[in-house]
């Protein structure tokens, strides 16, 4: 594999900063931009060039002049479903616009490959055969699927016009250390924070809505193999096993000790009940497939979470 100067936008976030672990470690040099509005600087790896800024800034053009990536990993981004369907300008200006000074500027300053960070839970709303797989219908039903399911199309369509190569992997829910449990999205750590502060949980969907869970260290491996491999594909990164939220509850509330009820809702707006996708494709083209189940996951982001909360809690003291 020769090495490589890639970009990682939103670097500093949850995934964005395993992926980046997941470059450096394999000797490539990395610059990571992230605007910080939802990434933490303390997750920059400390052999990462760090530059802090917007992706729709016409200051970014600096990075591509100084740096000359070969490669994009594109993880910046509005990720949370309730915002696009409270603020969908909002969510098209972050997604589109911010995706398009990107691809402008890969085109300019010749970079080889983007790798775009997708959604495969987004972006087929509820198929009529679940699990989704790559030739599903995308049919969004929220503005952050569609806007998601945009960007891969103006990517297609920028490798048609210039020759720009792309891997475009679709994420299930993805969960582990570093997401944070004060968040908007990522079940897992909002559950986690809540029962080990003795806070009553809700589970949307009445527990009975049902997602797929990958661990982050896995999607991070994808992100690697995609540097080499899956040009001029779209691969979802699924496990094909459905969880439903109540399962997901039951099995935090046993590591971490949560004696409490759960609160009941209904689904909110833009949320589908159920969708899980496959990760065939990915073993076939990439030679990827997940190696951490989900009970070892939740134990490795109980834990990390557990020992996250201590320290603040020795701080305060």
């Amino acid at each position: 594999m020769s090495k490589r100067t890639i970009l990682v936008t939103g670097g500093a976030g949850f995934i964005g900063s395993h992926v980046v672990d997941a470059f450096i470690e394999k000797g490539h040099t990395v610059v990571v931009l992230d605007d910080l509005s939802s990434g933490d600087p303390d997750f920059v790896n400390e052999q990462a060039i760090f530059i802090e800024a917007d992706i729709r800034s016409p200051q970014i053009e600096e990075i591509f002049q100084k740096h000359k990536p070969d490669v994009i990993s594109h993880h910046a981004s509005q990720i949370d479903v309730r915002k696009s369907v409270d603020d969908p300008l909002y969510d098209a200006d972050v997604n589109i616009r911010g995706a398009l000074n990107l691809l402008e500027l890969a085109v300019a300053y010749k970079t080889k490959k983007i790798i775009f960070s997708s959604t495969g839970g987004a972006i087929y709303g509820t198929p009529e055969e679940l699990p989704a797989d790559e030739d599903s219908l995308p049919r969004p039903e929220c503005p952050y699927g569609t806007s998601k399911f945009c960007v891969e199309q103006y990517i297609m369509l920028y490798s048609r016009m210039h020759k720009l190569a792309y891997t475009i992997l679709r994420y299930p829910n993805v969960y582990g250390p570093r997401q944070n449990p004060q968040g908007e999205a990522g079940v897992c750590s909002i559950f986690t924070g809540l029962m080990l502060d003795g806070r009553q949980p809700t589970l949307y969907g009445k527990g009975k809505a049902f997602r797929d869970y990958v661990y982050v260290s896995d999607i991070a491996a994808a992100n690697l193999l995609a540097l080499d491999k899956g040009s001029g594909e779209t691969v979802n990164l699924g496990s094909g096993i459905p969880v439903t939220v109540k399962e997901l509850y039951t099995q935090i509330a046993k590591l971490t000790g949560y004696k409490g009820r759960a609160s009941l809702k209904p689904l909110r707006r833009g949320e589908v009940e159920g969708i899980y996708i496959t990760g065939s494709k990915a073993e076939r083209v990439l030679g990827w497939k997940p190696q951490i189940n989900l009970a070892d996951g939740l134990e490795k982001t109980v834990a990390f979470i557990r020992e996250e909360k201590e320290k603040e809690e020795s701080t305060e003291e």
